[in-house]
């Protein structure tokens, strides 16, 4: 599996953290007040949004999985993220992206690939997929596979920690760390189940339906005819896939979902102890598809603008307490 890079020496940073940098520059010129739970803002704000969030920070990259459980979390949270930044990381959450890398070094060797475009850019993503099933069906094991998929007319991005094939079964895997060694709350099981059937959604689209080839370049502004570097010509054609062009490479990626088998409905979620990557629990979960479309259509509605951020649950006000926005959310202002 091959990262992006640059002609110039920089540092490698993920979609995610690409689109907060994005959204930091958006934000620059913006001011907000909170008062009694209700947001006055120069351009985002409850009633004064002129611009979706969705629009504003995610045009570039669409969404990620993590956005749509996110938002299922605390979607006010979720605001103050794209709005004020970034918070620091926490030494639980440094440990549990080294974990990841760990499991991902595991199977996966990675090199790095010089990225001159956008084509080139979700070229490569599509090209870590198609290179990402085929180990899938030699070794029956692949982990950190791309997803590019579509709820309803919205760009979905995903990244699936683990697949396993057996005679033919595909199971869905994630893998959580703690750094507390017990099971976490319903509500942390709650979010992470969503992610995996999040995940099992995109999966079940890409092999049900043509990708929307026409509507995702475009949405991006892609050029298809552009044509892709030598250097990802050759890591494509490691990977059985002869390509010249942006079009083309989309052409193998729609085929290879094509040929895919059905991922079962059983799915699993693993928790480790970040300690010493002991396994505290897993937890099996059967697909709720008309769960998991009416979570991703109620995330849908709040990137897209069309209602006001909603608060943490009353019963779930607990999460505040771990909130870094907490002392700026009007809730507490309302619940004091």
């Amino acid at each position: 599996m091959w990262k992006e890079t640059s002609e110039i020496p920089i540092e490698i940073v993920s979609d995610e953290e690409m689109s907060l940098i994005e959204a930091a520059f958006a934000s620059t010129s913006h001011r907000t007040y909170y008062s009694l739970g209700r947001d006055i803002e120069d351009g985002v704000g409850n009633n004064a949004q002129k611009e979706s969030l969705l629009r504003r920070f995610k045009r570039k990259s669409g969404l990620f999985v993590t956005d749509i459980t996110s938002t299922e979390w605390c979607e006010k949270q979720k605001e103050f993220f794209l709005v004020c930044g970034k918070p620091k990381a926490s030494e639980a959450m440094k440990a549990g992206s080294a974990r990841h890398a760990l499991l991902e070094q595991e199977v996966i060797t990675k090199v790095e690939v010089v990225i001159r475009s956008a084509e080139e850019h979700w070229a490569l993503k599509m090209i870590n997929f198609i290179h990402g099933t085929n180990q899938l069906f030699l070794d029956g094991l692949t982990r950190e596979l791309p997803l590019i998929g579509f709820a309803e007319d919205v760009c979905v991005v995903g990244v699936i920690d683990e697949i396993r094939m057996k005679t033919g079964t595909i199971t869905l895997v994630e893998t959580k760390t703690r750094s507390q060694n017990n099971l976490p709350s319903e509500a942390q099981q709650r979010n992470g189940r969503l992610q995996l059937m999040c995940y099992k959604y995109l999966w079940d689209s890409l092999l049900a339906h043509p990708f929307p080839t026409k509507h995702f370049l475009q949405l991006f502004s892609l050029k298809p005819d552009y044509m892709l570097s030598q250097e990802m010509r050759e890591f494509a054609m490691q990977a059985g896939a002869p390509v010249q062009t942006l079009n083309d490479v989309i052409g193998k990626y729609q085929y290879v979902c094509s040929m895919l088998p059905e991922a079962q409905d059983q799915l699993l979620l693993r928790y480790e102890y970040q300690k010493d990557q002991s396994l505290i629990g897993e937890k099996q979960y059967l697909y709720d598809s008309y769960w998991v479309a009416d979570r991703i259509r109620s995330s849908l509605e709040f990137w897209k603008g069309e209602r006001e951020a909603s608060y943490v649950l009353e019963n779930e006000r607990w999460k505040c307490k771990h909130c870094k926005y907490a002392p700026k959310c009007p809730v507490n202002a309302i619940s004091t």
